[in-house]
């Protein structure tokens, strides 16, 4: 998958756990540790945009292309 996400980088650098993520976004833990792992086919702006703003970072620090 030419996709990485870097989700767990970022919320490293921030200190902030699922939990705490989970809470904020509104976004299950589940979801989110789906999200972490790159099991999902897709992520809702919405989302991207509640995860950034908890995580005062833009999307490119979470998401990531990899040339296959």
């Amino acid at each position: 998958m030419p996709i990485i996400v870097n989700l767990d980088v970022a919320m490293a650098k921030k200190k902030m756990s699922l939990t705490e993520l989970s809470e904020k976004v509104g976004v299950s833990m589940t979801n989110l540790s789906l999200l972490k792992k790159g099991k999902v086919k897709g992520v809702r702006f919405n989302t991207l945009e509640a995860i950034c703003q908890a995580l005062d970072c833009k999307p490119g620090d979470i998401l990531d292309y990899e040339e296959p």
